[in-house]
């Protein structure tokens, strides 16, 4: 049996019991893409057979390490409904006797006010502090069910072993899977999930303050042999590598290690976090190699001495994803801001838990745990406003992710709405001020079919779409210059796109002006294409592409094999 630091049970065990749970709970698990690219650097990612938009990767020094941390962090996603997160689960579930937990407490919202009960003092003038946030922006955008309120989900607050119930839509818009965890037991989960807090939340600081970080010594990665072999390796491959102290003084638990590729100056920060020096070490450089082979290490930026673009929040977003963002020269300076500490915490997974407990309390921010085992395993989702969220607290009022729920049923059923209702449809759109690229299945919670009509459909598309119904046709000519010149459009495509463009300026000029060239643009595009288009500038067959989705959504196959999984997860949690 493999007993490795940091895991209270060996890895053959927690493989076997995960992956018997998940067959138990009609998962087909695969396991491709497999990585080694140096000695003692392991990755894979695992997805279900019949739905693989449920996948995770997994990292490790040993291949049963890789296809643990594989397993774990699924049973984390299902176990905490991060893999559904950012979809809508159907009027069924809607309505079910409950949408997310059995626990759940749902307020009702009778005005702009958030309802007594929920959140406490702490939290409410954390995500409140401007005074903007209103009830009918903590509907979570998976049931959409404003009549029946705000869903909110219990939490223990650590210091005062009080429940405090959390909006799901706080959860789901400004966390993603930050603080989520699974382990073999319920403090060996904790430790986990606290310490990707940790790891994230420091070097987010490191990063946008342009922290310089101490190398740590030789004699001290020394002790890690396989550590040591893995970076070695890196090395005869041509790769610059330094291992930091990111502990800043030995407050948190934090290793760095950068690869610099010398063919072109990029270089990679990978940051790794946990109480015991030996796995933080070990995991950061795992990290740095998650999914990539060594021809995968030469796409990085430069550092950079602009501290501003280096902080802004777009580039630590990327940071949080896959560790590919800029970093500040300031980083490597040799006039470190910081002295290494040699570092541990000693004790079993139940004393790491108090001791990263005690570094938060510390500096006066809160603990919020809910433990999850209806699946068989132990997961947990902690938060720790003001150091765990990945999105700033204001997206709550100028980002939301349920800002698509007021217009879902009408952009899945365009084909019944009438003239008025298209008026007002478009209106809201406008008024949102959305991203004109922003995708519509992302707006309003589906998962399209490959192929389909909504898989590439574009707020500006739509808007163009809508323009077209109701022969606005100054809009729909500069929707349509819109996506000639941004839209990622293939070649057939872009012909309907060139000769309604071309028909539509002639429409605007005046009708003789099509009559006259009319000659031209059949032979450039031909009777039926000329034909379809002079049927759109007519305000007919507009929608004639775009299937009706009822609100069970059986229409849409991939949204519904992720259903058929979410209702398998349900009969468990029941």
């Amino acid at each position: 049996m493999t007993c490795i630091t940091g895991k209270d049970a060996p890895l053959e065990d927690s493989i076997e019991k995960m992956s018997r749970l998940l067959s138990e709970l009609g998962f087909d698990i695969e396991e491709v893409n497999w990585l080694n690219p140096v000695p003692n650097v392991w990755s894979v990612h695992i997805r279900d057979k019949s739905c693989p938009m449920l996948f995770t990767n997994g990292k490790g020094a040993t291949q049963d390490a890789a296809r643990a941390s594989a397993l774990g962090e699924y049973f984390e996603r299902l176990s905490c409904n991060y893999f559904f997160s950012d979809f809508y689960l159907g009027k069924n579930v809607a309505e079910g006797d409950f949408v997310h937990y059995p626990n759940e407490r749902w307020f009702s919202v009778e005005s702009d006010e958030i309802p007594e009960g929920l959140l406490d003092d702490a939290t409410l003038s954390h995500y409140n502090m401007d005074d903007e946030l209103k009830a009918p922006m903590l509907i979570d955008t998976n049931s959409g069910n404003r009549e029946r309120g705000i869903c909110a989900l219990p939490f223990v607050k650590q210091k005062a072993n009080e429940e405090v119930w959390f909006p799901v839509n706080i959860i789901g818009n400004l966390y993603a899977s930050n603080g989520m965890a699974a382990g073999n037991t319920l403090y060996e989960a904790r430790v986990q999930a606290i310490s990707e807090i940790f790891e994230r939340h420091i070097k987010s600081t490191i990063i946008s303050s342009g922290i310089s970080l101490p190398k740590i010594p030789d004699e001290v990665v020394g002790r890690y042999p396989k550590v040591l072999e893995a970076i070695a390796a890196l090395r005869e491959h041509g790769f610059v590598i330094y291992v930091l102290d990111a502990s800043l003084g030995g407050k948190f638990p934090l290793v760095n290690v950068t690869l610099f590729n010398p063919e072109n100056g990029g270089c990679c920060a990978s940051f790794g976090a946990h109480p015991k020096f030996e796995v933080a070490l070990e995991r950061t450089v795992t990290e740095l190699l998650q999914g990539r082979a060594l021809d995968q290490l030469s796409d990085f930026p430069e550092p950079s001495f602009d501290i501003q673009l280096v902080a802004d929040s777009h580039n630590l977003e990327t940071h949080f994803i896959d560790s590919s963002g800029l970093v500040s020269w300031e980083l490597f300076s040799s006039d470190a801001d910081y002295e290494f500490v040699e570092w541990n915490i000693e004790g079993d997974t139940k004393a790491e838990f108090e001791h990263l407990c005690y570094l938060i309390h510390k500096v006066d921010m809160d603990i919020y745990i809910a433990d999850y085992e209806h699946l068989g395993i132990y997961c947990c989702r902690v938060i720790v406003p003001g150091m765990s969220e990945i999105y700033p607290v204001e997206e709550l009022v100028w980002n939301n992710n349920n800002i698509g729920v007021p217009m879902r049923n009408r952009i899945m059923t365009l084909t019944n709405l009438t003239n008025l209702e298209l008026e007002e449809l478009y209106e809201e759109l406008a008024a949102l001020g959305l991203d004109d690229q922003q995708l519509i299945s992302d707006l309003i919670g589906i998962a399209p079919d490959a192929g389909s009509c909504y898989e590439g459909l574009r707020v500006v598309e739509l808007k163009c779409l809508i323009a077209l119904c109701l022969q606005d046709h100054g809009v729909a000519l500069e929707c349509n210059d819109w996506l000639l010149q941004f839209g990622e459009l293939n070649k057939s495509q872009q012909k309907v796109h060139r000769c309604l463009n071309q028909m539509l300026q002639f429409t605007l000029l005046e009708k003789s002006k099509t009559d006259a060239f009319s000659i031209v643009l059949k032979d450039l595009y031909g009777s039926d294409l000329l034909a379809k288009c002079q049927d759109l500038i007519n305000g007919k067959n507009v929608f004639d592409h775009l299937m009706n989705v009822d609100m069970d959504l059986y229409q849409l196959k991939k949204h519904s094999s992720l259903l058929a999984a979410y209702e398998r997860l349900q009969k468990a949690k029941a």
